[in-house]
């Protein structure tokens, strides 16, 4: 059976009835052992701050009560299991209170040891000063740069809908999990947080709780210096259901948050629970002296006044029994979820198989082979040839979803026939993010931490600078992202300098471990969206061009096709000995050809899609593309030169924009700039002509 027949029969039977599986009831909430194991959180994250002499005491202390009540009771995890696929998701949006997420990890029994704890903030330790994906057991995004949890958490709620929908079967469910984020002041106030809470609205993510850290302090001062909105009224405004409660009630809090997971409301889920910044030292509590390290010098005191003995990273036999009995609950609870996985794979084979894709490394060869070649005398723009491209690749990516910031039309990366994700249809393939570059890139990396569907999504080039905080997480968390961002030049026209990239290419290229790949036609197009949606271990972001550029059939079509692969790769080759190399990336790669057909045979020309991509190739063949003891050397490329010049050195000239652009038509403003095949040749004579000069 094909793939999508099984998603939509499954999808289907699942909207037909809905059979959901209930995790095991566990006993009656135990507020002693949970204050004993709060007052212990808060002596580990004291003693750890103290121990480094660095971090952020504010948020572990005061919201000591949530994580008891989370950790100790009402998340759905398995400690032995940190990847289970229907886990519940926790995230700390405010990530420099770190130590409340590692404590919290550590008590529950997730592979962090208590030396772990000791080496806070050390080299190369799994408790680094801000949660790093991959390198810490139970953290499931980078976080930092405050409100980039609530764009990943909104990322992660879509992706459990969306699973929802495909593969929970009339007899048996097997996604019911939550998307819970910790959030503080300043994670409310960055702008994400407005833009991704604003969707999650309309999309009717009941699946979602924010839970606000509410203590009015920030870091500079109280929070009433800088904000004065009601955030329940606004909130609710964007369509969220709200409960306000004591944060350091654990019964209050705990039936909030269980009001909140049961809801079938359809609305996405706040609770603002108020704490005390800081609580258990006195000294600095309430006030923003508590939100960094200012409280340490007040540890032994403080340690006295909570009951903790002498001894640091002390941890209660109490604490110890109790989480240890929890321990075993949640394993029973993921236990019975497996026998229920195990029915459903037996009788869903197909979508067991759909399933199973998004864990398993798919071959770049088999996506490009499953693209056919372009017309050779085609002319179209990369965005439109970025199109056909996308729509083969859909189908053998069936977990491929797809993303516009309000500009499906513009920057083409709709998949046909795939649906649109709404309230009413959790089975849609494209992801309508409206004018919030930020809240999508962010929410892609949710999407692609989950791990289950291949994230893409779009916007004009220019306005990848809204995104870049995300995308620059994206890199550091090595989620493969793919960004298909258009419009990537001056030849936009018209719309002048606000929407033509100028510095905007170089930008991006400076963010390590992110692959920016500029194709110069429709066939390296199909090698470029090939070699993005292949990658696993990072991000990759495609700049393709709204003005129609020539498919460049005098270059072997093969060639064109492998070249985003290698990243760099000899378009047209010298048939006498070499000594001038000309090099281009997108667009210009033509004006580089035809140059080259008039300034003689010893004229080579190298397409560079991808400067990353070139560089993890082998030296043998760096050298075989661009030999060292060539040294004329000549770049195009419509932006400003500074990255080309790794690669043309300092003898080397570039053609390039050094300056914003023009209000024309796209021919006018290249022209008028010097982006032409005539200033290429006379840049190379020059460039001859020195060289001469010099000897």
């Amino acid at each position: 059976m094909a793939f999508q027949e099984c998603i939509e029969r499954a999808a289907g039977a699942w909207q037909e009835t809905k059979v959901w599986y209930t995790p095991l009831a566990f006993m009656p909430l135990d507020l002693h052992s949970l204050e004993i194991a709060a007052r212990d959180a808060r002596g580990l994250a004291i003693d750890a701050v103290v121990t480094c002499r660095s971090g952020h005491l504010g948020l572990p202390l005061g919201a000591a009560e949530i994580g008891a009540v989370l950790f100790g009771y009402a998340l759905s995890i398995c400690p032995e299991e940190p990847k289970w696929i229907n886990r519940d998701r926790f995230i700390l949006s405010a990530g420099h209170g770190s130590m409340f997420l590692y404590s919290w990890l550590h008590l529950c029994g997730f592979a962090i040891s208590l030396e772990d704890l000791k080496k806070f903030r050390s080299l190369r330790s799994v408790t680094p000063g801000h949660p790093e994906f991959r390198d810490t057991p139970g953290v499931e995004a980078t976080t930092g740069p405050l409100g980039q949890g609530v764009a990943n958490a909104l990322g992660y709620a879509i992706s459990a809908k969306m699973a929802e929908a495909r593969f929970n079967t009339r007899r048996h469910c097997i996604f019911n999990h939550h998307i819970i984020v910790l959030a503080g002041d300043g994670c409310l106030q960055e702008g994400v947080t407005q833009e991704s809470s604003a969707l999650a609205g309309h999309l009717g993510l009941d699946n979602l709780i924010l839970i606000y850290d509410s203590n009015d302090v920030t870091l500079d001062s109280l929070a009433s210096v800088t904000q004065s909105e009601d955030t329940e009224a606004r909130y609710r405004a964007l369509g969220w259901e709200v409960y306000r409660t004591n944060g350091h009630d654990l019964q209050e809090f705990f039936s909030a948050f269980e009001k909140a997971k049961a809801t079938s409301s359809g609305k996405p889920q706040l609770i603002i629970a108020r704490t005390l910044i800081g609580k258990g030292i006195p000294e600095v509590s309430g006030s923003s002296k508590a939100h960094g390290e200012g409280g340490a010098r007040f540890s032994r005191e403080a340690r006295r006044r909570l009951g903790l003995p002498e001894e640091t990273f002390y941890v209660s036999v109490e604490t110890r029994t109790y989480f240890a009995r929890h321990k075993e609950r949640l394993r029973c609870n993921y236990e019975k979820w497996v026998e229920t996985y195990k029915a459903w794979r037996s009788t869903n084979h197909g979508l067991a198989t759909v399933l199973d894709s998004s864990a398993k490394a798919v071959s770049g060869d088999d996506l490009l082979a499953s693209v056919p070649t372009f017309d050779s005398n085609a002319v179209l723009a990369t965005r439109k040839a970025g199109s056909t491209v996308l729509q083969p690749v859909a189908k053998e990516l069936p977990l491929l979803v797809s993303g516009s910031a309000d500009l499906h039309g513009s920057t083409l990366n709709y998949i046909q026939g795939g649906g649109d994700f709404s309230r009413e249809n959790r089975l849609g393939r494209n992801l309508y993010f409206g004018i919030r570059e930020h809240a999508m890139c962010g929410a892609l990396n949710g999407i692609a931490y989950d791990g289950i569907f291949h994230a893409s999504g779009a916007t004009f080039l220019v306005f990848s600078d809204y995104g870049r905080p995300s995308i620059r997480l994206a890199a550091i968390s090595q989620v493969p992202v793919v960004y298909l961002f258009t419009h990537d030049s001056i030849g936009v026209g018209e719309d002048g300098p606000t929407h033509q990239p100028v510095e905007t290419l170089a930008a991006l290229r400076c963010i390590p471990n992110l692959d920016v790949i500029r194709p110069a036609d429709p066939e390296e197009t199909a090698g470029a969206f090939a070699a993005a949606f292949s990658r696993r271990d990072g991000p990759t972001l495609l700049a393709l061009s709204r003005q129609n550029v020539p498919n460049l059939h005098n270059v072997p079509v093969q060639d064109r096709r492998d070249g985003p692969f290698l990243g760099g790769y000899v378009a047209k080759r010298e048939t006498t000995s070499l000594d001038l190399i000309l090099l281009a990336s997108g667009s210009e790669l033509q004006l580089a050809l035809q140059a080259a057909e008039q300034l003689g045979r010893g004229t080579r020309v190298v397409s560079m899609p991808c400067f990353e991509r070139f560089e993890r190739q082998l030296p043998d063949y760096q050298e075989e593309v661009l030999p060292k003891s060539v040294r004329q050397r000549l770049s195009v490329e419509a932006g400003v030169s500074d990255p080309w010049f790794r690669y043309i050195g300092l003898d080397g000239k570039a053609i390039s924009v050094r300056q914003f652009g023009l209000s024309a038509p796209g021919a006018v403003v290249l022209q008028e700039l010097g982006i032409t095949t005539a200033a290429v040749i006379e840049a190379a004579q020059s460039l001859a002509s020195s060289v001469l000069n010099t000897h």
